[in-house]
Order: structure tokens, then sequence, then C-alpha cells
């Protein structure tokens, strides 16, 4: 799926389902809180902290599926193309860190 098909795609079920968008400071609360659930499956699962039985059953996949939306709803809402933000994103950091993370001792 193309990143415009995915704002295309949580447009119509935002309309058709979701009533209207949230306003964008409720959404940005909502990524924040989503960022939230998605860093502590990370952090238990993967980092130095336990993890709950409580929270075994829980989906990273599902979270970052959250995290996309809501990013994908404020995109929506402020008129802004990911794909294109993206792409411009990719090439500054290409052309600004062409060397940085080659030459990067702690990289090697």
């Amino acid at each position: 799926m193309e990143i415009k098909e995915a704002q295309n795609l949580v447009d119509q079920w935002i309309k058709e389902n979701g009533v209207r968008y949230f306003n964008e400071l409720t959404n940005l609360s909502i990524l924040m809180e989503e960022v939230g659930e998605m860093a502590r499956i990370i952090s238990r699962r993967y980092g130095e902290q336990s993890e709950k039985e409580s929270d075994k059953n829980l989906d990273l996949a599902d979270e970052m599926a959250d995290v996309l939306f809501v990013l994908i709803c404020l995109a929506n809402q402020t008129n802004i193309d990911l794909n294109e933000a993206l792409l411009k994103n990719l090439q500054k950091k290409t052309q600004r860190d062409a060397n940085r993370h080659k030459n990067n001792p702690k990289l090697q």
C-alpha cells in the first residue's frame, strides 16, 4: 500500500466510522498515548525491564499500527502529504548525513 492510499483509507474510515476527526491537540495527545503503549512493550520485551505477565499478550504490531493511524489522521487534517514529506525528509537526511554514520566508530 502506498502512503497516499493509507491516507485516503484512514480518511474514508473516519468519515464512515469515526464521525469526524478529533481536533489536532486531541489527536496529538492520543498519539503520545499510543507511542507510550508501544514504548512499554519495547522496553519490557527488548529492553532491560522485565515483562509483566499481563503484558505478554500485547501485540507490538497493533500498537505500531495505532501510532501510524493517529499520525495519518494528523497529516490528513493538517493537509500534509506524507509520501511527499517522507521523500523530502530522506533527501535531507541523505545530504546531511552522507558520511556521518559511515564514519561513526560507535557503529563499526
